[in-house]
């Protein structure tokens, strides 16, 4: 059988079952990169099957050309913090930059150019400035849940998780408030694929993006003016080693900052909700005992892995789970199959929000390239699940979500539920 995937279709439920085709598949054959199996939320029982039978395994034929798929565990961590024989240059996605649309980015760049770049924005996720975040972000999270309709059906991901996210970045950037869903639309285009229902082609995504800079230029060229600010614009237009770059590593910049801090965040926000009803028991103990609350973060952010790979590319002939990986092929970390590695994670399928060890998740990243916002993407988290229980007896999912169309941003477009007391 092949690897083929049907599309969805809203119309019929069709007869498909991915745990049949998972393990009758030609593995010599199988591309675990498909959007569709993401989409559709079938991609389970192949990453289960690389990790027993092929935990380092070489797709010779996809969209993107030929790949390596890492699924296990100790594996990933083994690329993650190797960056001397695994680069992240010139891309972390499959597809390679375009030629003549380039947008580098911190973290597709290796030492020193990376390390310096990411000290000159960390300062915004520094302790002492996360502490004066705290009372903002709690202060709209509860306005934002006080807003939502009660007893009826309304979509989780627009009304919170994009709102609120939304205006943390516009907070981060110094941005024009009123414009902020500006940065949710280029978050979207900047990850979408061409025909999914964002951006029709590449020429449309181009010119979206194009818009962001100039917007942003306009943002650049204030900042540079004035005195140094604690916004993301205004670090790096006085930076040292920022406020001369290049206007597409600009972009390639506010791409990175943009979905970095938007996506992963929301699509947190909306798994939590999702896992505790698809797990009630969870719920009810989260319920009883509030202060399960920072693991319940910690084990969302495990289980849903709102961003569910990272490439790098080999700088060196390396063996790796007794393959030979040749110096210029690409790596896939799929961190999404790392964090479901029961060897490691034990019933790492189960959404427990007791478990032990509940940090210990590939999510984040390790090594040089650990996500730089982490710590404030929990606390995201953290803060709306306290106003949540001091506000709602129950928040009800009324249907399955609908996903989104990428197998790198593991998210969702719209989450139907309803709010009782």
């Amino acid at each position: 059988m092949s690897d083929y995937v049907p599309k969805r279709n809203e119309d019929y439920v069709f007869n498909y079952d991915p745990n049949e085709d998972a393990w009758k598949t030609d593995l010599s054959k199988l591309d675990i990169s498909r959007a569709e199996r993401f989409r559709d939320n079938n991609f389970w029982p192949f990453f289960e099957r690389l990790r027993k039978e092929d935990p380092v395994h070489y797709c010779q034929d996809s969209q993107n050309g030929p790949y390596w798929s890492v699924t296990k565990y100790n594996d990933i961590m083994a690329v993650d913090t190797n960056h001397q024989q695994f680069s992240s240059e010139p891309s972390i996605v499959l597809f390679d930059p375009e030629e003549d649309f380039p947008l580098p980015m911190f973290i597709a760049m290796d030492p020193p150019k990376h390390d310096v770049q990411r000290k000159t924005v960390s300062p915004i996720v520094a302790p002492n400035h996360l502490a004066n975040l705290e009372p903002v972000i709690r202060e709209r999270a509860g306005k934002l849940l006080d807003e939502v309709p009660r007893g009826e059906v309304f979509n989780w991901v627009d009304k919170i998780s994009i709102e609120l996210t939304t205006q943390m970045l516009a907070t981060l950037f110094d941005f024009p408030w009123e414009d902020r869903r500006k940065l949710t639309r280029w978050s979207d285009v900047a990850t979408a694929a061409p025909g999914a229902g964002v951006v029709e082609s590449d020429e449309q995504r181009r010119a979206e993006l194009m818009e962001c800079l100039q917007y942003f230029n306009g943002l650049w060229e204030e900042r540079a003016a004035a005195p140094p600010r604690h916004d993301l614009i205004s670090m790096l237009a006085h930076g040292e080693s920022t406020k001369d770059m290049p206007r597409q590593e600009f972009l390639g910049n506010l791409v990175l900052l943009i979905v970095g801090g938007n996506d992963t965040t929301r699509n947190s926000i909306t798994g939590s909700v999702y896992a505790l009803n698809k797990y009630p028991e969870q719920y009810a103990k989260l319920k009883a005992n509030p202060a399960l609350i920072p693991n319940l973060v910690s084990e969302t952010i495990r289980w849903q892995t709102p961003l569910a790979f990272m490439r790098r590319t080999a700088l060196e002939d390396v063996e790796l789970g007794g393959k030979l990986i040749k110096k210029h092929d690409k790596v896939v970390m799929w961190y999404v199959s790392g964090n479901r590695d029961d060897e490691v994670i034990p019933n790492a399928d189960a959404f427990d929000i007791e478990r032990e060890n509940v940090r210990r998740h590939l999510s984040f990243g390790f090594g040089i390239h650990r996500c730089v916002g982490n710590r404030l993407g929990e606390m995201q988290l953290r803060i709306v699940w306290e106003e949540i229980l001091k506000r709602f007896d129950h928040i009800e999912v009324m249907a399955e979500p609908k996903r989104v169309y990428s197998s790198f941003v593991k998210g969702y477009e719209s989450l139907p539920v309803r709010i009782s007391g």
